[in-house]
Formats: C-alpha cells, structure tokens, sequence
C-alpha cells in the first residue's frame, strides 16, 4: 500500500506512510548477512563486530522513511514530514527530521510518475505540481507494482483540493465569451462579404 489515510474530513487530509515489506525484509537479509558473518568467522571479537555492525549500517541506510503528508484547509498549507532513522542515529540528533511546508493554494494538479526504485526495478509515487513550475513528490520513495494505490491517492487528493473542478467565474467567462462570439459571427459574414459600391458612370 502507498499509504494509509489516518484522518479525512472537509478541512483535514492526513496522510502516512511506513517503510514497506520490501524494505524491511532488505534490514533483514543484510543484518542476517552481519550475524552469519560474525558467528562462523575466525576472527578475533573485534573484527565480529566490525562485520556486524557494518552491515546494519548498511541495512538501516536501505530502511525506507517515515512520511506524513498534512493538508489543512483551514491554515491554508500542505505539511509534508519525514523521518529518516539512518540520518537519526548517524548524527544523534534531530537531523532526521524533515518538513516542508507548502501554501494549498499554489498546488495545481496532482500526478502519478514512474521512478526507478533501487535493486528492483520501477516503482510509482504522486508529485505535487504548482503554479511556478516548481514539483514536489509526495513521497520520497516510490512503491512496487501498486499504480492503482498511487492513482487512488491522487485522486483523493485531487478531490479534496477540489481541483477538478471549474471555478464558476471562470465557467461563466467562458461561456459569455462563447455567445458574444457566435453572435458576431453572422454579422461578420454578411458585412464582411458585402462591399459598397458607388453608382456607376453613365454610358455616352
């Protein structure tokens, strides 16, 4: 699953997201590689260490985020937080906090793009697109396989921002412009054939 809806009314989306099947199961096999590797070696204690602690620094840096994704209609503004554990314990402090704040009113349209996923081919992720040009995924790992998962996101998204609809001022403008255009058109045909000509010059 891309990820899972925590609360969904009028005002308020939350989105989350956890690190996947895919990616624990990688924490694993590398640990496991570590542990096999410590328990059968020769070496001395240290260097057990060494080989079990290298690859669970390995395997937490392949550990996929923790994600949130927070639209607020009444602040007006999308919160995207992420939590990375590598960066976490690697600096030992809040460093693997992430946010990015964004005004609602800015986004434009939601999609769903196709990204490389390491070791495993092509995965799926929904970018936010705003009206400077500027994109922002919502995510900052794709999932395997689940396009259906992605697209339902986006359009859950789309829904709530109400972006698939036409705003009524903008609707009536067009339609105004429409009528006066049709109207003219007759008059334009039958002025714009015609031509006026002076009487003609009498014959001798």
């Amino acid at each position: 699953m891309y990820m899972l809806v925590e609360d969904h009314s009028d005002s308020v989306l939350h989105l989350t997201r956890s690190p996947g099947i895919r990616s624990w199961s990688l924490l694993v096999g590398i640990s496991s590689v570590g542990l096999a590797a410590a328990y059968y070696s020769e070496d001395s204690l240290g260097w057990k260490l060494f080989y079990l602690a290298g690859c669970l620094f390995v395997a937490v840096q392949n550990l996929e985020d923790w994600e949130e994704a927070i639209f607020q209609k009444d602040s007006g503004k999308v919160f995207l937080k992420t939590f990375n554990l590598y960066k976490k314990l690697l600096t030992l402090s809040r460093a693997g906090h992430e946010q990015v704040v964004v005004p609602l009113d800015e986004i434009r349209a939601v999609n769903v793009e196709e990204e490389k996923v390491r070791y495993f081919g092509k995965g799926y992720l929904v970018v936010l697109r705003f009206v400077t040009g500027f994109s922002h995924p919502l995510t900052q790992s794709a999932v395997m396989g689940c396009r259906s998962d992605v697209e339902a996101v986006a359009k859950l998204i789309t829904g709530f921002l109400e972006l698939n609809k036409v705003p009524a001022d903008k609707y009536i403008e067009n339609s105004s412009e429409t009528d006066v255009s049709d109207e003219e058109e007759p008059f334009s045909e039958i002025y714009g054939s015609s031509s006026l000509e002076g009487p003609g010059e009498p014959d001798f």
